[in-house]
């Protein structure tokens, strides 16, 4: 059962020394990214999930102690998903090629619930590197020292449709009897004429919904984000925020808004559910 969410950003600038001269610029949202990790470990979780997009090299499981970089951003920091190990309680059945549910990358490259063969190489083979948005959630948990429960990673694409995010978010709730999950995904990239995507006038309204929904833990209103429209905006958190709202049906929690801004151009949102 799900008992603890908390929402970040994936953006490599997090990281002071990718932000370099301008990091200075971020440390709100840092400031709001370790609030939120505190409301999940004061959730006293059995299993913590991360959860962020990817391109198709890195979706599927990221098992415990798999390593990521930022040396291709130019700077000599590398992270690690945890203490490593056998994982615990994250890379057990049905993620590892056991028995029960688990996850796989299906035929167009998302990911999405199974029963049977999941999505990671086993114990046989060196796990691959973490994609930059769960890269990034490792290292807001090593700056916290996170070690209050075992940690699994989950990389999906945009294509993965709505109602597979429900069924993947409902199959992680499923995994222990208390879960947290941290959800990392950025809002629009299309805020300003020099945003990533260009200027769109739609962007606004979108993040102000996402923030809104987010700090409210509305799943009704996650459920009916517009993939299309979110996809257009380049809102790469659609799937895992829709996750989130699989895991969190029936559970119960509010939200708490804790920071939304969209410096660069990019919708950046912050908030914890309890």
């Amino acid at each position: 059962m799900l008992v603890a969410a908390a929402v970040c950003p994936c953006p490599p600038l997090l990281v002071p020394e990718v932000a370099a001269g301008a990091a200075p610029e971020l440390d709100t949202a840092r400031a709001a990214c370790a609030d939120a990790l505190g409301v999940l470990a004061a959730a006293r979780p059995d299993l913590l999930v991360v959860v962020g997009p990817a391109e198709q090299s890195g979706r599927g499981v990221h098992a415990e102690g798999s390593r990521g970089s930022f040396r291709g951003f130019g700077v000599d920091v590398d992270v690690r998903l945890g203490a490593g190990g056998a994982g615990g309680v994250g890379v057990g059945p049905g993620a590892d090629g056991g028995e029960g549910v688990g996850v796989r990358p299906g035929a167009d490259g998302a990911v999405g619930v199974d029963a049977g063969p999941g999505a990671d190489h086993g114990d046989d083979e060196e796990p691959r590197p973490l994609p930059t948005s769960l890269a990034v959630a490792a290292w807001l948990l090593e700056r916290t020292g996170w070690s209050d429960a075992p940690i699994e990673g989950l990389a999906v694409g945009e294509p993965l449709e709505p109602e597979r995010c429900i069924q993947t978010g409902s199959a992680i709730a499923g995994r222990a009897e208390r879960v947290a999950l941290l959800v990392m995904g950025d809002a629009s990239a299309c805020r300003t004429l020099k945003a990533p995507g260009y200027f769109d006038e739609r962007a606004a309204p979108f993040d102000a919904e996402v923030a809104r929904a987010l700090g409210a833990a509305d799943v009704a209103a996650l459920r009916a984000l517009d993939a299309e429209l979110a996809y257009e905006l380049k809102a790469s958190g659609r799937a895992p925020w829709q996750i989130l709202a699989g895991a969190a049906e029936g559970a119960g929690l509010g939200g708490s808004l804790l920071y939304e801004d969209a410096p660069y151009g990019v919708g950046y949102v912050v908030a914890a559910w309890s």
